[in-house]
């Protein structure tokens, strides 16, 4: 969110080097400016005598921005706010803003990056699921029955996981993580978000900023997750984004299916237990491809958390 301006776009300083001071902001921790400018080495000359570090190669790609007219955000720490509200973070800035181009200028942070770089994105639409415009969109893999041990290490796993899907597209592929009707969930991995959250969020067209959750049938409010894992050569140009009427809910699950440990002499019970290895093999198999898991080190961890491959 922006706070008051400091000052009104007409009664800020003269263009300096080609830019434009259009506005600027004094937000919390943070002091705020939108810029226009004319050319990128002007740009590029103003940051720098402004106290921003600008690293190589940035100016061809602010060039490309500006030729499309764009404006810039520039925010800059201010350490004695900082320590007045004391605050030991930095809280995000939520910018609001109106254009016809539905994208994420990713590219200039490629400029700097060491290594490939992530990005997440939350888009609220009214009618269905977004995808990217320029580039595949792809669905990460779902509904595998895994071992039971990958319940402990969730988060290593799904790191594991996100990141041999990104190999199997050659990082070149923006992938689902979820994608939803805001009225409903099932299951529900938390509570549903109500209105004032959603609201806050972007979705202003609901008209209710209420605290009540928000369930109704037929929602106006479709939420997608978008994962993307990217550098200067696998996305060389900016994710453009597409509204589809595509509302089919979509989640990434991985089952866990605990084995009866009771006791029971029945023919069937012990059939039961005679198919169990079979059961936990293709539970390894499974987890080997989405992870790349060595499958001796799967094999072993499954033994320990009880899933023996003994009949």
């Amino acid at each position: 969110m922006l706070g008051a301006p400091l000052a009104q776009a007409s009664a800020l300083a003269a263009p300096s080097k080609g830019v434009t001071v259009e506005a600027s902001y004094d937000v919390a921790e943070y002091d705020v400016s939108i810029l226009s400018a004319q050319e990128s080495n002007g740009l590029v000359d103003w940051l720098t005598d402004n106290g921003y570090r600008i690293p190589n190669g940035a100016a061809a790609v602010l060039g490309s921005y500006i030729k499309q007219n764009m404006h810039f955000f520039v925010a800059k720490v201010n350490l004695e706010r900082m320590k007045l509200a004391g605050n030991h973070y930095l809280r995000p800035l939520q910018v609001r803003y109106e254009t016809t181009k539905f994208m994420v200028p990713l590219r200039l942070g490629t400029v700097n990056a060491n290594g490939p770089q992530d990005l997440i994105i939350y888009a609220l639409t009214r009618k269905g699921r977004v995808e990217a415009a320029n580039y595949r969109t792809v669905k990460l893999p779902t509904g595998m029955d895994v071992p039971l041990y990958v319940k402990a290490e969730f988060g290593k796993f799904y790191k594991a996981m996100f990141g041999r899907a990104v190999m199997r597209e050659n990082m070149h592929a923006v992938l689902v993580e979820y994608a939803w009707d805001m009225g409903w969930c099932d299951p529900c991995a938390s509570e549903p978000l109500s209105n004032k959250e959603l609201v806050e969020l972007g979705a202003r067209w609901i008209g209710d900023d209420s605290a009540a959750l928000f369930r109704r049938g037929g929602t106006p409010v479709f939420v997608t997750r978008l994962h993307v894992r990217y550098d200067a050569k696998s996305f060389p140009e900016d994710i453009a984004f597409q509204e589809t009427y595509d509302r089919e809910n979509f989640q990434g699950r991985y089952v866990l299916r605990h084995p009866w440990q009771g006791n029971a002499s029945c023919p069937a019970a012990q059939a039961y237990r005679g198919e169990l290895p079979m059961r936990f093999a293709k539970e390894a198999t499974n987890l080997v491809e989405l992870t790349g898991w060595a499958r001796n080190e799967v094999e072993t961890a499954m033994e320990k958390a009880g899933q023996s491959f003994k009949r």
